[in-house]
């Protein structure tokens, strides 16, 4: 079974927290603060890897934590940081967080970081000055991030097979490369997509079955959405197309209903070149199928645009009548698969999102970033002589400090002052002894 769907809880390790501590040796009397720095936290890290080929081990662990940073300690001795996490994820998935951000990844090799380490704590040394020498009070680390992901898999594939339940795709998938698809003479024997490898003289291409879709897929009727997924990254489609329905359908009607399917979900898809398969011509005469197939050929020679309206000229979709059972038509299909799906050319690392993708504008690009801590933070009074401050910066100050220390208490009032707190707070008609609520801890606050 192809596991394409998973949810994770990434949380990244915390910081360690600074340490207080005064140097005490022997012979040496006024020995000052030698508090060291806490370690980082370490991050929850991505990698795209190509040994993976599904999201099948994200089935039996879905929580995944990073090592905490150490604690700083005496003698100016620094923490240790915390353990990056690595998780292997297969090409072509797609993370989404909780706040909406995407990461495609798709190159081997690609690196993102969904969760950063909280940093560490400094210790009281580094808060020691010619006005304040011997400092008794040290900074806490500050927790990692932490969170959901939602994973998708969407299959890296040259070519993709779509069509109606029971069209051939997978008897065609079958006879062209060494897959093995289930086949039946029934509907919906195919309920995940399969992959092949068909060979050329000097490539490979990788061909999908995607299930059949039926009306309705693009809404998510079926599994539609869980197989028009597997469609995105496909530079052509094959459309198999039954020449003799079982079900007594229309081939016309048929056709209709994929192509509005694969355009309602997404009109990239509706832009692919195809090829159109006219599957089990052994069913029919020989004079029907090529009856049937030179109205499919006008039909699209009519819709060709004129080439002076395009940069490049714009060949019409070729028609194809073949037949999985006695191999009709398969090397004229193979042959023009190759000469229509492009060479890939080499692609820099610095430019993931673009390989194996036909449309690269289609997609956002993949970025590697450290965000910023905002400096903005709001002032509210909530009641008589209570104030509430939110903004990160602010938040971050108050989480850093024990603010039962009288020491830690002034050091955090002098920071306010700087940053401009006091001030927007004075100008609300806040008074000395009110209280403040920051980062959801309620001191009262006396900038005097």
């Amino acid at each position: 079974m192809l596991y394409d769907k998973a949810r994770i809880f990434v949380q990244a390790g915390a910081g360690g927290n600074g340490c207080m501590s005064f140097r005490r040796e022997a012979h040496v009397p006024k020995g000052g603060p030698d508090g060291g720095d806490g370690g980082y936290g370490g991050s929850v890290v991505l990698v795209c890897d190509d040994s993976y080929r599904d999201l099948q081990s994200f089935k039996r662990k879905a929580h995944y934590q990073a090592g905490r940073g150490r604690h700083g300690e005496g003698n100016q001795r620094h923490g240790a940081d915390g353990e990056d996490l690595v998780v292997h994820v297969p090409p072509g998935t797609e993370v989404t967080a909780e706040d909406g951000t995407v990461h495609d990844l798709v190159v081997p090799g690609t690196r993102v970081t969904v969760a950063t380490g909280g940093s560490g704590g400094k210790g009281n040394k580094k808060f020691a000055g010619s006005t304040r020498q011997a400092p008794r009070f040290a900074e806490r680390g500050l927790d990692g991030q932490e969170g959901w992901l939602d994973l998708r898999l969407k299959l890296l594939a040259d070519v993709g097979l779509v069509g109606v339940p029971n069209a051939g795709k997978s008897s065609m998938l079958a006879r062209m490369t060494r897959a093995a698809p289930k086949v039946a003479n029934y509907p919906f024997t195919t309920l995940e997509p399969v992959l092949g490898t068909l060979d050329g003289d000097d490539r490979q291409l990788v061909m999908a079955d995607i299930p059949g879709l039926i009306e309705g897929a693009a809404d998510g009727a079926g599994l539609g959405h869980d197989f028009l997924a597997h469609v995105e990254r496909t530079r052509l489609l094959v459309h198999v197309l039954d020449l003799e329905p079982l079900d007594g359908s229309s081939p016309e009607e048929n056709y209709a209903t994929i192509e509005h399917e694969l355009a309602t979900y997404d009109p990239r898809l509706a832009r692919l070149p195809r090829i159109l398969a006219l599957s089990k011509a052994d069913l029919v005469s020989p004079e029907e199928a090529e009856m049937v197939a030179g109205i499919w050929r006008e039909r699209f020679a009519a819709e060709v645009p004129a080439h002076e309206e395009w940069e490049e000229p714009v060949e019409p979709t070729p028609v194809l009548i073949t037949s999985s059972a006695t191999g009709l038509g398969l090397d004229e299909l193979r042959a023009e698969l190759l000469r229509r799906v492009p060479v890939l050319e080499p692609v820099a690392l610095d430019e993931p999102s673009t390989r194996g993708i036909r449309d690269v504008e289609s997609l956002a690009d993949h970025r590697v970033f450290k965000p910023a801590v905002r400096g903005s933070f709001a002032v509210e009074q909530l009641d008589e002589g209570a104030w509430r401050v939110t903004g990160e910066v602010i938040d971050r100050l108050v989480a850093r400090h024990d603010l039962e220390n009288e020491e830690a208490l002034a050091h955090v009032e002098s920071r306010l002052h700087r940053l401009g707190v006091i001030r927007a707070l004075e100008a609300k008609g806040f008074e000395a002894g009110d209280d403040v609520e920051i980062g959801g801890v309620v001191f009262e606050l006396d900038p005097g």
